[in-house]
């Protein structure tokens, strides 16, 4: 055990080598790391945006849905025990969802340039959580980004989204279509629409939102790391926008 201990850190110290000589061949500093919460409500661009985001400071992106479904199909541990809990209809508690936030951040290569938390946290406790988790790391969040629009202006991106399970990836059948009708322009697979994306759903959905993340938002203002974007642009503009937020000069 104490050689496979020792092989296991000597593999990780050549591994943080590469991507060190890796960052340094695109020509990005090893100091330069993101560690975010990108928040808005359902259709607000989030999944537009988090992918450009991750590939700019090669992250990852850390959506707590798509973490609790990988934890369930890899049935690990904490993956079980979330299953037992959804399968009696009730909800994933916040150690759950901390202790699966924190074993990517240990074992998810492309979290050593960071990290990008879509979908979490939703309340203050699971903030003030966070924060506890990362000052054992002894990291500390850097930004809180909500990316703000109108909730009228949501009913018609979100009733025309389209979306690629496996990926996450979004297009919208109007302002941002995929190449080929109904297909992912990245594998070719098909496109599909979530059964709750309806204008009587989003309406509910949003109601849940801003009662939830107000206070979440006061939480993170206070700590002076918020930004407010405006997501009701085009999303090239989003993204300008965005970059200013990482900008240190800014």
């Amino acid at each position: 055990m104490v050689l496979e201990d020792q092989m296991k850190r000597l593999w990780g110290v050549i591994e943080d080598f590469e991507s060190r000589i890796k960052n340094l061949e695109s020509g990005k500093s090893t100091s330069e790391e993101v560690r975010m919460i990108l928040m808005g409500p359902p259709g607000a661009g989030k999944g537009t945006q988090a992918p450009r985001i991750k590939d700019k400071f090669n992250c990852c992106h850390l959506a707590t849905g798509d973490m609790l479904r990988s934890q369930v199909a890899k049935k690990t541990p904490l993956g079980k025990e979330a299953k037992k809990i959804m399968d009696q209809g009730g909800l994933v508690s916040d150690e759950i969802v901390i202790g699966m936030i924190k074993e990517e951040l240990e074992n998810n290569k492309e979290c050593r340039g960071g990290f990008i938390l879509d979908g979490f946290p939703r309340t203050v406790v699971q903030a003030e959580r966070l924060d506890g988790m990362l000052k054992e790391r002894d990291q500390k969040l850097q930004h809180a980004v909500e990316l703000q629009i109108d909730d009228s202006l949501l009913v018609a991106r979100i009733t025309g989204r389209l979306v690629h399970p496996a990926s996450g990836r979004t297009y919208h059948s109007t302002f941002n279509p995929p190449k080929d009708r109904m297909k992912d322009d990245v594998t070719g697979e098909p496109l599909i629409q979530r059964s709750d994306d309806n204008p009587d759903a989003l309406r509910k959905r949003l109601v849940t939102y801003h009662k939830q993340t107000a206070p979440v938002v006061g939480y993170y203002k206070n700590s002076g790391i918020w930004k407010g974007v405006d997501a009701s642009q085009e999303p090239g503009q989003v993204w300008k926008d965005l970059l200013k937020v990482f900008d240190k000069k800014a």
